[in-house]
């Protein structure tokens, strides 16, 4: 059972995740120079990286393999999933999350890419891509964020306790859905995925990962709280310099595509910023119209916006190679993600008045 006293500790584990790194904060910036980094180095020693794209095994390359886990492992090993036990203390603003998060933001930006990549941007891309697109697009939406969540609760004023049991009940979800719901969209949308390689891809890119940092974590935690904490610290820059290291690779493989066509990735964050602002509105919306707390709207709204694109990135490049259309589409929303986010942040801030004057009509109407 659950008491008052492990309450706090939960809590006061969430209190100390950091805010946003100076580093962190130009994450777009570092990501367009490793942009120009890979076109250069893909065009000045091309054999390289050719024989880095053919170190695989079972169609997993494992250079990049290895990166995605240095990239993951660390932002693993912050889930707490004991705080799974604390769910039903803000029933309806986790109901919201996982209705935005799993029965909507998934299917809606399938719809989306469906209307501007397939519809009304087709004729500007290059149409042995398209599918490939809306495929990286799909995999983007398919899992809510992990680590980048507390520091937009933070930055919020979220309730920590309930960013950790939504983060720690969604990472759970993930493992069962994320294949269904991705095989699904990639189905209707005519683009054939083995069941072999999705679920090899969420066997290596969750599943082990997932165990390996909670091994980690509690082995840590058995040290105290201060040794974790330290060890977190350090290890946190290396997710960091792996997912730069694996866009090198990605726009070495890119390159070539995207100096030819420079317009794609501006028609890539279309749809991925009209899910954002669509899904966060929605979920900031329904909490207001169910009376919870504006504490809580606020790492729901942020987490249905966010995206895993860790995951995503390794499972379109898992999925669809180093080249492939799929592989550029999520490193959009890599490139975009903390701007936008930034961006929610500071709606959601600024709209507390306007969110708080409807929870009390909710309040006063159900008296």
């Amino acid at each position: 059972m659950n008491t008052p006293a492990a309450a706090k500790v939960v809590a006061a584990q969430a209190e100390r995740r950091p805010s946003l790194s100076a580093f962190e904060r130009y994450l777009s910036i570092w990501i367009a120079l490793c942009i120009v980094a890979g076109v250069a180095l893909g065009r000045l020693v091309p054999s390289a990286f050719q024989a880095l794209g053919n170190l695989e095994i079972a169609r997993v390359n494992l250079p990049v393999g290895l990166l995605i886990w240095v990239m993951i492992i660390p932002m693993l090993m912050k889930v707490d999933f004991s705080a799974l036990s604390e769910v039903r203390q803000h029933l309806r603003g986790i109901g919201v999350t996982l209705f935005v998060n799993w029965l909507v933001k998934p299917f809606s930006m399938a719809l989306f890419a469906w209307l501007f990549i397939r519809g009304l941007f087709a004729p500007l891309l290059p149409a042995a891509q398209i599918d490939s697109y809306i495929a990286g697009l799909i995999l983007l939406a398919a899992a809510p964020c992990t680590a980048m969540v507390f520091v937009w609760s933070r930055l919020s004023n979220g309730d920590p306790l309930f960013t950790l049991s939504q983060v720690a009940l969604n990472d759970t979800i993930m493992v069962f859905a994320f294949a269904p719901i991705v095989a699904l969209l990639l189905g209707i949308s005519s683009i054939t995925v083995p069941w072999s390689t999705l679920l090899t891809s969420v066997v290596l890119y969750i599943v082990i990962p997932v165990a390996i940092a909670q091994g980690i974590r509690h082995a840590l935690l058995g040290r105290g709280q201060r040794a974790f904490d330290e060890a977190v610290a350090r290890i946190t820059p290396w997710s960091v310099a792996a997912l730069l290291a694996t866009l090198v690779l990605l726009f070495a493989f890119q390159g070539e595509a995207f100096l030819k066509q420079p317009l794609v990735i501006a028609l890539l964050a279309v749809p991925i910023l009209i899910q954002v602002a669509f899904n966060s509105a929605l979920a900031y919306w329904l909490n207001r119209r169910l009376g919870e707390k504006h504490s809580i709207a606020c790492p729901s709204a942020l987490i249905g916006a966010s995206n895993f694109f860790e995951l995503a990135v390794a499972a379109a490049i898992s999925l669809f190679g180093f080249e492939s259309g799929a592989a550029l589409a999520t490193v959009v929303g890599v490139l975009i993600e903390v701007p936008v986010m930034l961006l929610v942040v500071k709606v959601v801030n600024a709209s507390r008045g306007w969110y708080e004057a409807g929870v009390a009509g909710y309040a006063g109407k159900t008296r």
